[in-house]
C-alpha cells in the first residue's frame, strides 16, 4: 500500500512539473553582478517554480577564461564546478551544447562588461536566444549595430530585455518605453545617474573635505571602479544617456554626447598607482568650483536630455558637473542614490522622478533577475 502511495505521489509531483515551463539560462560573467546573480537564482529557484510555474535551470556558466555546462541545471556548488571542470570556451560551442542537448527557451544573460562580448548577440539571437543583459556596449555601440540587433529580433521572435542598463534595479527604461510608446511627449531627461558620482559630490558637498579624501574613500568603499577614473571621466553616464536618448527612437551615436571629463588631461593617461599618488592634485580645482557657488546650492553630476527630442536627429545630450539649488529633488540627494527626473507635455511642471539605489552588485542582480522572469512569463 505505502508503495503505490509513493509512487502516486512520485507521478503527481511528475505532473506539477510538466505544468511549469523550463527555462534554460546560459549565464556570461561571474563576477559581482553575475556571481550574485547565480546565487539569486539558485536560491530562490524552488520559490519562483511555486509561485511562477518556472522552472530556472542554469545549464551554462561561463567567466572571461572558463565555462561549465551541465544539461540538467549547475548548482549552488557552481563555484567549485566552474573551478574544477570549466574548459576554454567559445559561443558556438555553448550554442553547440544547447542544440545537442535539445534545449528550448533559451535565455542569454550578459553580466560581462565586455565591449566584444556584445558581438556574440546575433549569433545568439539566431540560434533562438532571448537576450537579458546588464552589459551597455551593444546599446551604445554605432548605431548601425543598434537598429541591425533589433530587426535580427524581430526577424527571429527574440526579446531583448536590459533594464540594468541606467538605472540598476530601478524601473526607469520601462516607465520611459511606457509613456513613449503611449504617445506621452516626452520633453526632457535630466538626473543623477552614476552612483558613484552621486556618493562623490553627495559628500563632497555636505563636508569640508579634500575632495581627494572622498573619492579615496569611495575607492575604499567599493562605490567606483578599482579606477576611479572610469567613473570620473563620465563616460558612462554619457552611455546611459545615449540609451535613453535611443529609447526615443533619437538616432545619436556616442559621439554625439556633450561629456565633462573630471580629470586633468595630464593625469589621464597616468597609470593607476600614480593617479592614486597625484589624486590631490584634484583637491584646488574642486574646493574652487565648491566655494564659488551661489548659497544654498550644491554640487551633483548630471545628465542632460533636452532640446527638441521630435525629431530623429534633435534634441542635446550634455553631461556635466553642475551647481544646483540644496532644496531642489537633485540637490537633496544623498548617499550613492540615483535620482531621474522625467519631463512630458503632461507632466512639465512637476516632473516624474524615479529615485533609489542606481548602483551595487546585489540591486543590479536583482533587476537582471526580474527581466529574466518577465522573459519567462513570456515563454510560458
Amino acid at each position: 500500500m505505502s508503495v503505490r502511495l509513493t509512487e502516486k505521489a512520485s507521478s503527481l509531483i511528475d505532473l506539477q512539473r510538466l505544468k511549469k515551463t523550463r527555462i534554460n539560462l546560459a549565464v556570461f560573467g561571474c563576477g559581482n553582478v553575475g556571481g550574485t546573480l547565480l546565487d539569486q537564482v539558485l536560491a530562490s529557484a524552488e520559490s519562483i517554480a511555486n509561485r511562477k510555474d518556472i522552472i530556472l535551470n542554469v545549464f551554462a556558466i561561463a567567466n572571461s577564461k572558463h565555462a561549465v555546462m551541465k544539461s540538467e541545471g549547475l548548482t549552488s556548488e557552481w563555484r567549485k564546478e566552474l573551478g574544477s571542470k570549466g574548459k576554454n570556451w567559445k559561443v558556438h560551442e555553448v550554442i553547440a551544447f544547447a542544440r545537442r542537448n535539445n534545449l528550448g527557451n533559451l535565455i542569454a544573460v550578459d553580466n560581462t562588461c565586455s565591449e566584444d562580448f556584445v558581438d556574440n548577440y546575433p549569433d545568439l539571437v539566431k540560434a533562438g536566444f532571448n537576450l537579458v543583459s546588464s552589459n551597455k556596449h551593444s546599446n551604445t555601440k554605432e548605431l548601425a549595430h543598434y537598429r541591425g540587433l533589433r530587426s535580427l529580433l524581430e526577424e527571429h521572435g527574440k526579446e531583448y530585455l536590459y533594464e540594468t542598463n541606467v538605472g540598476a534595479g530601478l524601473p526607469l527604461i520601462d516607465t520611459i518605453k511606457l509613456l513613449h510608446h503611449s504617445g506621452e511627449n516626452i520633453t526632457r531627461i535630466r538626473g543623477v545617474f552614476s552612483g558613484s558620482l552621486s556618493y562623490i559630490f553627495n559628500t563632497y558637498s555636505e563636508k569640508e573635505e579634500l575632495f581627494s579624501t572622498v573619492v579615496k574613500r569611495a575607492v575604499r568603499l567599493g562605490l567606483t571602479e578599482p579606477d576611479p577614473r572610469e567613473d570620473l571621466c563620465g563616460n558612462d553616464v554619457g552611455r546611459k544617456l545615449l540609451i535613453l536618448a535611443r529609447e526615443l527612437e533619437l538616432h545619436h551615436e556616442f559621439s554625439y554626447v556633450n561629456i565633462e571629463n573630471l580629470i586633468p588631461n595630464h593625469l589621464r593617461s597616468v597609470p593607476p598607482e600614480e593617479f592614486f599618488k597625484r589624486l590631490d592634485e584634484l583637491d584646488v580645482g574642486f574646493h574652487i568650483r565648491r566655494k564659488n557657488q551661489k548659497k544654498g546650492h550644491v554640487l551633483r553630476y548630471i545628465g542632460d536630455l533636452n532640446g527638441d527630442l521630435s525629431h530623429v536627429k534633435g534634441g542635446n545630450l550634455n553631461v556635466n558637473l553642475v551647481s544646483v539649488p540644496r532644496d531642489s529633488m537633485i540637490g537633496q540627494l544623498g548617499g550613492s542614490d540615483s535620482l531621474f527626473e522625467i519631463y512630458t507635455e503632461n507632466y512639465a511642471q512637476h516632473p516624474i522622478v524615479i529615485k533609489g539605489a542606481g548602483a551595487g552588485g546585489v540591486v543590479t542582480a536583482r533587476g537582471v533577475l526580474g527581466d529574466i522572469l518577465r522573459l519567462g512569463d513570456k515563454l510560458k
